[in-house]
């Protein structure tokens, strides 16, 4: 197993809670809410903005300039392709750019991307990007799996533009890229008596995005 493998598999229960999430079947089968949809974007957008920080975080604790170069790939795919995404569907509802931007954080955004980046300022790159593997790897093999899903990308549903976005090729090519960089930073930094405390940051975050998903039904009430 690569490391992200041996991570899940030491936390099953927060990652099923993750990617087994009632908002991901809405997702799949099209009967989420749209206002709860539209609520997630809103928060997903906020979301991405510290997640570009935390890469540049990256950038900053990088020791080479492979590793500077592979921390500015994760900048580039939020906010060239991911944020972009965020855009187009959010104008179908008359949201522009400034107006996501002027929206508040809510609790769970700002628990989870704190965490992150409370990680890499306490620790270094390989404790970082793993507070960072949850989202990464997560939303491609999520969004691979509602694909396959019978009715996933048929043009009845109206989440099929996040399902191809994160099903596509780009994106997952960068959970590929996302997951070659753990097992490198492994090689350099990891030690078993280290794995137990990185297992814990990893279910913490498959955790914390649990609860991001919980977060886009509170505007159901």
């Amino acid at each position: 197993m690569d490391l992200f493998d041996r991570l899940r598999a030491a936390r099953p229960d927060d990652w099923r809670a993750y990617v087994a999430h009632p908002f991901v079947d809405g997702l799949g089968d099209g009967t989420l809410p749209a206002a709860a949809f539209q609520s997630y974007l809103v928060q997903d957008y906020l979301f991405l903005i510290q997640f570009a920080r935390a890469y540049a975080l990256a950038i900053y604790k990088s020791r080479t300039l492979d590793e500077m170069r592979t921390a500015l790939s994760g900048v580039k795919a939020i906010l060239d392709t991911e944020m972009d995404l965020h855009v187009r569907l959010c104008a179908g509802w008359g949201l522009g750019p400034s107006e996501l931007e002027r929206a508040p954080e809510g609790r769970a955004t700002i628990a989870y991307t704190r965490f992150v980046l409370d990680c890499g300022q306490r620790g270094d790159l390989l404790d970082l990007y793993v507070a960072l593997a949850p989202c990464v790897v997560g939303y491609a093999e999520i969004a691979a799996a509602l694909a396959r899903r019978p009715g996933g990308i048929s043009e009845s549903n109206p989440y099929r533009d996040w399902i191809l976005e994160y099903s596509g090729p780009l994106y997952q090519e960068v959970a590929r890229s996302a997951r070659a960089n753990l097992d490198r930073l492994a090689r350099l930094a990891l030690t078993e008596a280290r794995f137990d405390d990185l297992a814990e940051t990893f279910g913490r975050a498959s955790r914390l995005e649990a609860d991001f998903w919980s977060q886009g039904f509170d505007v159901l009430g």
